[in-house]
Parts: structure tokens; sequence; C-alpha cells
């Protein structure tokens, strides 16, 4: 474990590239994503908060680097989720503003980036750890692994709820959708809860009814929609409460929940059972946590950006909250010296608390980072958390399984490699209003 001491500091940071900036140079951060047209859900959210936590940073004097404060700046481009506008983003960015940590969405608009940033070793963070493989040796996914956390979920729900057996469930085809089956297919089958309907869905499909009736029709106890995009998650609960469902909801997101309650009833949704909390949750003040005010920020940012307040809000600013507490620690901002203190430090904090590097099995490399993760629930109309899982616990138990269900998707990083797949293209997250 590296040391906390300043003195152990300076001996550390030493052993690598001295690469600091200039006294009144400020430390760029590029973030090239997509900020405009149908998919900026998933990228202008983000932006948002990412510089709303620079302002934090730089009223409290700045990012310190060997004894000395320099401002931070985020420098962002719109790529649209567009493979070809981020090639030239990248270039902008890492070329001619030198920016010290590249984050990105991932998916499409990384795959023709692979042999620039390798190249060039330029630290970058992604949302998608399917982008991760062993040649991706700079890439990190710190903030989600998305859907290895959802295991906690549906664990919760057996222990608590041992009453709801029967489930059936569905999510589109796509890099989001698929692993987030294997993940929920695993999931129930470690927890004993027979799935009686699968339902694998196209992406595009709009035909609500055509997905939740066959559904319905099992007489299953949860309905679980896995990583649904946030429109079809509304639209299919609103049908399942026309429909007269009187279970339980399951979903990994559920983003503008409150649009939900307000269009079915607060009855109907007490319960539903999800992955992302509101920050100015009570258990988040309690928890070892990477915001030293969380509900601070919370209140801000919607006060700033309202009603775009989503998991995109956040998770960009985890993975600030890394990189900074690694460049203070090896008082350098050179990426390949920040990742070697990441992978050093144990534990390194992640969004809810210590974690671990993870990930060699299912993307051949452990750039992703797992530990504690919450299970979420709809309490008296507001997003409450439950309880703090352990996604590193459940893995040493079942990861064997979890990595079955993955290889009949095909979803292991040799299978991706294999066939050239690439991710397919992802759609709005945002809520229809």
């Amino acid at each position: 474990m590296l040391g906390s001491s300043f003195a152990h500091n300076i001996a550390v940071s030493s052993l690598f590239p001295n690469d600091r900036v200039g006294m009144n140079e400020p430390v760029s951060i590029g973030f090239l994503a997509p900020l405009t047209g149908p998919v900026s859900s998933w990228g202008l959210p983000g932006l948002n908060g990412c510089q709303l936590w620079a302002e934090w940073l730089n009223r409290a004097g700045g990012i310190l680097i060997g004894g000395r404060r320099y401002p931070l700046r985020i420098v962002s481009y719109d790529c649209g989720y567009d493979p070809e506008r981020a090639m030239e983003g990248a270039r902008h960015l890492v070329l001619t503003e030198q920016v010290r940590l590249l984050m990105m969405l991932g998916g499409d608009t990384f795959t023709p980036l692979r042999s620039f940033l390798t190249r060039n070793r330029v630290l970058t963070s992604t949302l998608l750890p399917s982008d991760l493989s062993p040649d991706t040796r700079y890439l990190i996914a710190p903030s989600e692994v998305h859907p290895v956390f959802n295991v906690t979920g549906v664990e919760w729900l057996a222990e608590n709820e041992p009453q709801r057996r029967r489930v059936a469930m569905c999510s589109q085809k796509d890099a989001l959708g698929l692993p987030s089956t294997a993940t929920y297919r695993a999931a129930f089958e470690t927890a004993n809860l027979p799935v009686v309907k699968d339902i694998l869905y196209d992406p595009q499909q709009t035909d609500v009814a055509a997905i939740v009736d066959p559904m319905l029709a099992e007489r299953p106890d949860v309905l679980c929609w896995c990583t649904s995009y946030t429109p079809m998650v509304h639209a299919m609960t609103e049908y399942a409460y026309s429909a007269g469902f009187k279970g339980r909801i399951l979903s990994c997101t559920l983003d503008h929940y409150q649009r939900v309650v307000e269009r079915t009833s607060q009855d109907f949704m007490e319960g539903t059972i999800f992955q992302f909390p509101d920050f100015d949750d009570p258990k988040l003040a309690r928890k070892a946590f990477f915001f030293n005010r969380p509900s601070e920020f919370f209140k801000e940012y919607n006060a700033r950006y309202p009603g775009s307040w989503s998991a995109v809000s956040w998770e960009f600013v985890a993975i600030l909250e890394i990189w900074h507490a690694a460049v203070e620690k090896v008082a350098s901002v050179s990426p390949v010296s920040v990742l070697t203190t990441m992978k050093q430090m144990e534990p390194v904090t992640h969004a809810f608390g210590p974690a671990r590097w993870w990930g060699e099995q299912m993307f051949g490399i452990n750039n992703a980072l797992i530990g504690d993760w919450p299970v979420v629930r709809i309490e008296e109309g507001r997003a409450r958390i439950a309880e703090f899982r352990s996604v590193p616990d459940w893995l040493d138990r079942h990861e064997p399984r979890l990595r079955d269900h993955m290889k009949r998707l095909g979803q292991l990083w040799q299978q991706r490699i294999e066939t050239g797949a690439s991710p397919a293209s992802l759609l709005a997250r945002d809520a229809m209003i």
C-alpha cells in the first residue's frame, strides 16, 4: 500500500517522469462525448457535472502537484456519437490541447481511436467496460462496471422478498442489453429465482405491448427490464400499471423516476428496485464516498441544470475524483505515472467506497473497478438506498457462472475479437416527455 505522507509522495514521484505544468498553466482534461443530437443524454449531463466539480476544485485552490496548486479546466469536444468526429476530437484534445486525461462514453466512438490512444499512451476512461481488452492498456472503467453491479439488486430481492419467485425479464439486443441479460440470468440462477419468460427485443422496437403482454401472460411476481433504455423503462412500467400488474418492478436504471410515479401511482411504484440513488440520500452521508458533500452537489446541480440529473451526471465526476487522488499522490500528471499510481493504491476509492481492480476473466485486463454498490428502492415516491452490497463478494462466489452466461451471448472479450463485433449504436437514454 502506498503511504500518505508528503515525504513518501515526493519519494514515489521521483520514480516517474516529472511531468508538471507551469505555475499558471492549467491542467487540461478532455471530455469527448455526444453533447448534441439524439444521444446527447449520455454526454451533456456528464459535462455539466464535470464543470461543476472543476469549479468547486478551483475555488478550493486547484489541483495540488508537488506542493503547488494549478487550476483545472475541462476541454469538451462534441462528437455526436459519430466515429469520424470522435477521431477528429481525439486528435485535437490530445495533440493540440494536450489533455492529461481523456474521458469518453465509449462504444462506437472508442473503436476507431483504439490504436491512436494506445500509441500516444493517452489515459482514457470509458463508461462501457465492454471496450476493455488486453490491448487497451491505458483504457480504464473506474466509475461503474455495467452490468455486473446489477447482481446486488437481485440478491437483495431474493433475501428480503422471498415470496416473489417467478421472474419475467427483457432487454434489447445491443451493447448494453446483451451483457445485462447475461448478468441478470446469472444472478437469478444463483438466487434460485426461476425465469418464466426471457425476451430479447430489437433496440428499435416501440411496440411495448408485444414485449410486456407475453411476460404478463406467465403471471410473474417480478418484471425485470434489465438495462432497457429509459424511454422503454418508462413505457413498459406504465403499460404494466395499466394492465393491472401487482408485483415488483426491477430495473438497472430508472432515470427521471418521478415522471413514472406521476403517471402511475405512488402505491404501484412503492418498492421498485433499481441501482442509482439520488445524491441527497441520507445513507450517502454515512458512507465512505467520493464527494465530501454529495447532497450539496446534488442540490447545486439540479438548481443549475434542472430536469437533467441522471447517472451520467455523476459518473464522469467519479472518474475525475479517482484521477485527482492519483495525481496528488504521485505529484505528476503524466498519464503513465497516474495510471501506475491508480493501480498501486490499495484500496482505490470509487463512487461508493473502497474498490479493487478486476476484469481479466471478462475483459482480458484488470482495468475495471468493483466495490460496494447501492440497492435503491422507491419509498413514498422517493429513491432511497435500501442497502449497500458487495460486488466483489458476489463475484468471489459466482464469477464462473457469470462468465458462462456471458459466453453464451458472445460477450467475452475473446469472442468479440474473434467475430470482429463492435458495440451496437446506443440510443438516447433520456425519457420521453
